[in-house]
C-alpha cells in the first residue's frame, strides 16, 4: 500500500481553528495509538472556538 502525505491545511485566519488544523494535519507523523486523543483534543478546541467566537473587526 502506498502512503499519501497529508497536504498542509489552508489557513482560515481564525487562530484557534488554524492551530487545530495544524494539529490534525500532523497525525500522519504520529503513532496510531495517539490518533484518538489528538482527535478528541481537536474536537474540544473546535467546540471552544464555536462557543466563544472571535469578535469581528471594528468598523473604520
Amino acid at each position: 500500500m502506498t502512503e499519501v502525505g497529508v497536504p498542509a491545511p489552508t489557513p482560515t485566519g481564525i487562530d484557534a481553528v488554524d492551530r487545530v488544523l495544524d494539529l490534525v494535519a500532523g497525525l500522519d507523523r504520529r503513532p496510531l495509538e495517539e490518533h484518538a486523543s489528538v482527535l478528541e483534543e481537536a474536537h474540544g478546541e473546535l467546540r471552544r472556538a464555536l462557543d466563544h467566537p472571535p469578535a469581528p473587526p471594528a468598523a473604520p
